[in-house]
This record gives C-alpha cells, structure tokens and sequence, in this order.
C-alpha cells in the first residue's frame, strides 16, 4: 500500500478526530466566555471570571484530550502501522484499530504512561540542542536556541507517535521493552528518519496559511457583528491595570489590535487541532513507514537498550518502573 492509500484508509479517524475536535475548540473558547460573562457585576470581577473560565477550559481540555482524543490518535497509528508493515488493511478500521488498543494495552492509562516514558527519552535531546543557540548568547542566541527547540519539540512528536508504532508492531514484547527499542531506532538511524523534515515543515507551514488564515478571516468576520465587544474588553482591562498600578500595552489598549491578537490566538488553536487530525495523518504516514522500515532492518537488541541507557540513566530508572508495575 502506498502513503496516500494508508492515509485514505485511515481517514475515518481523523473524521471523528475533527469532530471531537470541535468539542475541543467548543471548551477552549467557551469557558473563557462563559467564566467572563457570568461573573458579571463589576469589571474586577469580569476578568477574574475570564481568568478562572480559562483555567477551567485549559484543565477539561487536557482531560478530555487525555481520554478521549489521544485514545484515537493510539488507534489510528496502530491501523497506519498494520499498513505500513502489512501492506494491507481490515475493512473496518475504526474498530479495527480500537480492538488493536484494547488488546495491546489492558488499561488505556497504560498507553499514557507508555507515552511518558517515550517523551522522557526524547525531551533530554531537546535540552541538549538547545544548549547549541544559548551558547551564542545574547537575544541571537535566544532566538536560534528557540528556534531549535521548537523544531526538535515537533521532530519529537512524530518520532514519539513512531515509537508508539512500532509498540504495536512489536507485540511479542513487552510494552517498556518496544518501547526502548523505538528510542533505540532513533538514536542509530536519526539521519535516515531526518529526511522528512522537509516534507513536515513544509506541509506544516502550507497548512497554517491556508487553514489558519481561513480561520482567522472567518472569525474577524464575525467579531465584526459585536462591534462594542472588544471595546468594552479592552476598556475594562485597561482600567484593571490602572487601578493595580499596571501599565496596559498598546494591543490592549487598542480595541483593533485586541480584536486582530484574540483573533489570531483563537484561529492558531483551531489551526493546530485540525492539521492534527487531518494533514499530520499524512505526513506521519511517510514517517512511520521510514521508522518501521529502519526497525525491521536492524531490530535493536538487548546490549543496544543497555547502551542507551548508560547514555540516559532515566530511562532506565523510567524502565525499571514500568517493569515494576
């Protein structure tokens, strides 16, 4: 099967992900309203209400995503992996790749925790990449060390989705001991699995102009149909910050720019979400394919995970945990 007929095969998933995505954009957008709208009264009280529906949306979001959203992502890498290392698909892979999820792991906590100990793994090689732009120093240094750790932050994400592939593929084995293996492939075969990187910036900035940029027209369209709401939010909280000794910045202290920022924040979100349920899918097909493919080619053995682990202590530790339990 080629990437594109994977990734087609596979698409209901990121149908019912971009459903439950909504669901998503649904609490992170109206909690902060509701929070703002219902504690009412004076302006204090209204920005407190925005703050606490804020925090309030951020923690139903990561549970929701915790339960919900990432339990289909676990199912769709699963049916990608089938593909990429079966060459074919059951019909139905919805269920399919959930059965797979329920098979592979007795608890759907264990998936999580899985995924902790792969993020672990790979977040010490985003500390030490960043070291290389600090070294610089100054505000250059600053800006190339960001630079670098938001590339390794989304190389990570696909390789941690890959890891989590080849879990699934090594289903003879123990969920920690894949697990060190997919982490393993990486560290061995880090150039061969680097040439996408071209294809995940490139589609990922093609995405963020086209779906970002409709998002963001879409919702300044309609903030125009409440033409008093950012001057009473920029009014109220120029006032709070006066009255507590702040100095308002100019974006909030300009209705236009207020509207211009909530906006763009808003359609970043809504940008994020989709092009995780329904361009990354593709890109992580091609990914994967080149992660299995290394894997099944040289699967890392036991003295290899020891090596690795003389290299990083904590997985270890991390691995001895899991074993554990």
């Amino acid at each position: 099967m080629t990437n594109f007929e994977i990734y087609k095969k596979t698409l209901p998933f990121s149908f019912i992900s971009a459903g439950l995505a909504l669901i998503s954009i649904a609490i992170f957008v109206g909690c902060p309203v509701a929070g703002y709208y219902l504690a009412g009264g004076t302006p204090e009280r209204a920005i407190i209400g925005l703050v606490i529906g804020f925090v309030i949306g951020v923690i139903l979001l990561f549970v929701y995503s915790y339960l919900v959203l990432n339990r289909f992502l676990a199912g769709q890498i699963a049916m990608m992996t089938q593909g990429v290392a079966n060459n074919k698909l059951p019909d139905h892979v919805v269920k399919a790749g959930m059965d797979e999820l329920k098979g592979r792991f007795a608890k759907i906590t264990a998936f999580f925790f899985v995924t902790g100990v792969i993020k672990s793994m790979f977040r010490q090689i985003g500390r030490l990449t960043g070291r290389v732009g600090r070294a610089i120093g100054g505000q250059t240094g600053e800006g190339v060390a960001s630079a670098i750790d938001t590339g390794v932050q989304v190389l990570l994400g696909y390789l941690c989705d890959c890891c989590l592939g080849w879990v699934m593929y090594r289903k003879n084995e123990s969920v920690t001991k894949a697990a060190c293996e997919g982490a393993v492939i990486f560290f061995k075969s880090g150039k061969t699995l680097f040439r996408n990187i071209g294809r995940i910036f490139g589609m990922g900035i093609a995405s963020l102009l086209v779906i970002g940029g409709a998002v963001f027209g879409g919702l300044y369209a309609v903030s125009g149909l409440f033409p008093t709401a950012f001057q009473d939010l920029s009014k109220t909280i120029t006032d709070l910050l006066l009255k507590n000794g702040g100095q308002p910045v100019e974006f909030i202290t300009n209705p236009n720019l207020l509207k211009v920022y909530a906006c763009a924040l808003v359609a970043i979100a809504i940008w994020s979400m989709f092009h995780s349920v329904l361009v990354r899918p593709f890109i992580l097909v091609g990914v994967l394919r080149n992660f299995i493919e290394v894997g099944k080619n040289d699967i890392p053995t036991e003295a290899d995970i020891k090596q690795l682990e003389k290299r990083a202590p904590k997985i270890a530790k991390l691995r001895a945990k899991m074993d554990a339990r």
